[in-house]
């Protein structure tokens, strides 16, 4: 675990703030142990969402992306969601907070935000997915809580000014082998280099490798630590401390055999929240060595402003274009 820092969050806020600030000002990327997550309850999702997977297109479809509207929920196929302009190598299915039609914002037709669509089959996934969401909160609550210690603000600062009313989604995620044959080809990525778009992503996986790091080094590979949680960096957090906390771009390359699973949450600012820069944290930047303001796709999120929702809505209208000109 030389590269991605590893992070006891049972250890005291202090000292896990400490460590946290070091991983975000470097590579964006850490590992967390005593998260309090049961194991077998990822055991249990993942059980699930392999056996959702392997249901006929037909059946999936009943719960496919286009009957979930402006709220962007359900199953998109392999190669239904594009990472730079190209068709990734997986399914998946995606989920965030469970709103009802009566709430205010679904029947404002606010993007998305809505009911879940879960299947019939199999029947156990529903409450394996809301518990999952309801736990992976929570961990990313516990970050921000010493991440805001490491950068000398009250623990509560992030749930004050930028979480209050968070936007959770979630994802599960199927990569499939790649071809043998065909290495070097497109088929190879899972998926491309990007970063994500809000303040911190909580992962799960099933210790299958593929997942790789963009580093000062060059890119590397990030390792398994059994029970442990990924987190990553993601521009708000970038554009909150001026460049001082980097998001990383990231990727995912398929493996020659087996299916490998992924559960990303990402823990986000409000949807109406306007994200400005920390005091200070621009003259703070000179301590950061290792960051690189040239991103991967010549967006500028320092430069971002506007809510939160209008940016991720302008990010994720490119991933489903064809899903996003419908509305």
């Amino acid at each position: 675990m030389q590269d991605i820092p590893v992070v006891d969050l049972a250890a005291s806020t202090s000292e896990a703030g400490a460590l946290i600030d070091a991983a975000c000002r470097s590579v964006g990327f850490f590992a967390v142990t005593g998260h309090g997550i049961e194991p077998n309850l990822l055991t249990q999702l993942r059980h699930a969402a392999v056996d959702f997977f392997a249901l006929p297109s037909a059946v999936k479809s009943q719960i496919s992306m286009a009957r979930g509207g402006r709220a962007w929920r359900g199953w998109f196929p392999l190669g239904g969601e594009l990472t730079s302009g190209m068709p990734d190598g997986k399914e998946g299915i995606y989920f965030g907070t469970e709103l009802s039609t009566a709430d205010p914002r679904v029947r404002a037709g606010v993007a998305l935000h809505g009911p879940n669509l879960f299947p019939a089959t199999p029947d156990t996934l529903r409450q394996l997915v809301l518990d999952t969401i309801s736990g992976l909160t929570s961990v990313g609550e516990r970050v921000l809580e010493a991440m805001a210690v490491g950068l000398g603000l009250d623990p509560s600062w992030f749930a004050k000014h930028l979480t209050k009313d968070p936007t959770v989604l979630f994802r599960i995620f199927r990569y499939p082998p790649a071809v043998p044959q065909r290495l070097d080809s497109d088929d190879r990525w899972g998926v491309r280099e990007h970063t994500d778009y809000g303040l911190v992503t909580v992962l799960a996986h099933d210790g299958t490798p593929g997942l790789q790091v963009k580093t000062s080094d060059g890119w590397v590979d990030a390792p398994y630590l059994p029970e442990s949680l990924i987190i990553n960096v993601g521009d708000m957090l970038e554009k909150l401390t001026s460049g001082r906390y980097r998001s990383t771009p990231h990727r995912v390359r398929n493996q020659t055999s087996g299916d490998r699973y992924s559960f990303p949450l990402f823990l986000d600012p409000g949807w109406d929240t306007t994200v400005v820069s920390l005091p200070g944290s621009a003259d703070d930047l000179r301590t950061n060595s290792g960051f690189n303001p040239v991103r991967w796709d010549d967006a500028a999120p320092l430069a971002w402003e506007g809510t939160y929702g209008d940016y991720l809505t302008s990010r994720v209208a490119k991933v489903f274009p064809d899903l996003f000109s419908a509305l």
